[in-house]
């Protein structure tokens, strides 16, 4: 899963939003540097990658891709799980995806101090070209796809995956709709655990 669902999957607590944001950028035990309720969503966030990456679902939506961009068919996977939570944001949360984006973009200015250097960085262009909501279509998921590529020295020609997305998009939307629906009841477990 990439942002939109770590952020969505952390609930209505803004520490865990922003904690969940930033976590990839916190490798090995260096979570332990944080306070109790970031450590916990870091922990969330690395559950949830996990989960993603093990689950037969996900792995055979991946698989379509595995052929021509071989590692970063998962990178690309996740994008593409996050467009279409983003397509079908009002079947999950009863507020507007650019009213939350803008809401959760503001929250991450107010709180610069705690961002990581790297997320700090990338929060002025997330925000001006507004990634959160450029998921929801795919002309933004292959703007998406396009910036990711640049990100990775250009290796595999990410946007290029915006082929595959078309031929099985039924398909894939509605894996992503059966997973989704689990992780959501695996994240609402593990936050218990963790608190």
């Amino acid at each position: 899963m990439n942002f939109l669902a770590h952020i969505y999957l952390s609930g209505d607590n803004d520490l865990l939003k922003i904690g969940n944001f930033m976590a990839d950028s916190i490798h090995g035990k260096s979570y332990l540097e944080y306070p109790g309720e970031l450590r916990k969503v870091i922990l969330l966030h690395r559950y949830i990658d996990t989960f993603t990456d093990a689950h037969p679902i996900y792995r055979k939506s991946k698989h379509r891709l595995h052929e021509k961009y071989g590692h970063y068919s998962g990178v690309i996977m996740d994008i593409v799980y996050d467009h279409f939570l983003a397509k079908n944001w009002n079947s999950y949360f009863n507020e507007n995806l650019e009213v939350y984006a803008e809401k959760f973009y503001t929250l991450l200015q107010d709180n610069n101090e705690i961002l990581t250097e790297k997320t700090q960085k990338m929060v002025p262009y997330m925000t001006e070209q507004n990634w959160l909501v450029q998921y929801a279509s795919l002309e933004g998921l292959e703007i998406i796809l396009f910036q990711m590529d640049y990100r990775t020295k250009h290796r595999v020609n990410m946007q290029e995956a915006i082929v595959e997305v078309q031929l099985y998009y039924t398909e894939l939307e509605a894996e992503f709709t059966l997973f989704f629906e689990e992780l959501q009841l695996h994240c609402k477990e593990k936050l218990i655990e963790l608190a």
